[in-house]
């Protein structure tokens, strides 16, 4: 409970920073900077929304790392500039994405797995390798909405690194550290199916959603 407690407070001091940083952006005038930040503040409402209209309770364990992640990524990264300042935050950013999507790509085909609504029985090995297909799927889709918006507004999302201006370079670490970052979260996910014991983060989370969203966990009658 105390450690829940923490990671709320945490939360809040997150969503303080961003809210600080509207205010910032409007005080200056930097419009575009406002609505951004705007936008992942509506973001980190998120799971209360979630929680409060669909009785769907997302783990503070879960929700800090998203918001996080969030942060870094978009108010650091694209707001404040922390991709061009430095080298290896880009880098830092799609391994935590890897982890990130491969933990809801497992999530997601362990609810289906699991309820009694879906006619689904897969196996552990099968229900790790869509975790890691979903993880590097959409690592996929947003490398191409990134080409998307350097091509149509000509933005700089795929970073223009030294002897490669189309930004291919970048594109692929990008993908390979997704890669990476996903079957770290494979491995981990499949050890929990197997042996169904607390022996990593990963698995004290999944266990502690399983447990707060039992409408989802209901087993099937033999």
């Amino acid at each position: 409970m105390e450690e829940r407690l923490i990671h709320r407070r945490l939360t809040l001091v997150f969503q303080g920073i961003l809210f600080v940083g509207v205010v910032w952006a409007l005080w200056h005038q930097q419009w575009m900077s406002a609505v951004i930040t705007t936008g992942i503040i509506v973001v980190t409402l998120v799971p209360l929304y979630l929680e409060k209209h669909f009785e769907v309770f997302i783990p503070p364990e879960f929700v800090l790392p998203a918001i996080a992640f969030v942060f870094a990524s978009v108010y650091l990264g694209e707001v404040h500039g922390y991709y061009s300042r430095f080298w290896w935050w880009d880098i830092i950013l799609h391994m935590s994405s890897g982890f990130l999507l491969g933990t809801i790509g497992f999530l997601l085909v362990y609810v289906l797995n699991e309820s009694e609504d879906v006619d689904l029985h897969m196996k552990p090995g099968f229900v790790a390798f869509f975790a890691f297909l979903f993880a590097v799927g959409t690592g996929v889709v947003w490398e191409i909405f990134e080409f998307t918006m350097d091509a149509v507004f000509g933005m700089n999302m795929q970073k223009e690194m030294l002897g490669d201006p189309s930004g291919l370079t970048d594109t692929m670490w990008d993908l390979i550290v997704d890669t990476l970052g996903a079957l770290v979260i494979t491995v981990l996910g499949y050890g929990y199916i197997k042996k169904a014991r607390d022996e990593s983060f990963l698995e004290r989370w999944i266990s502690d959603f399983i447990e707060r969203n039992p409408q989802f966990f209901h087993r099937r009658k033999k």
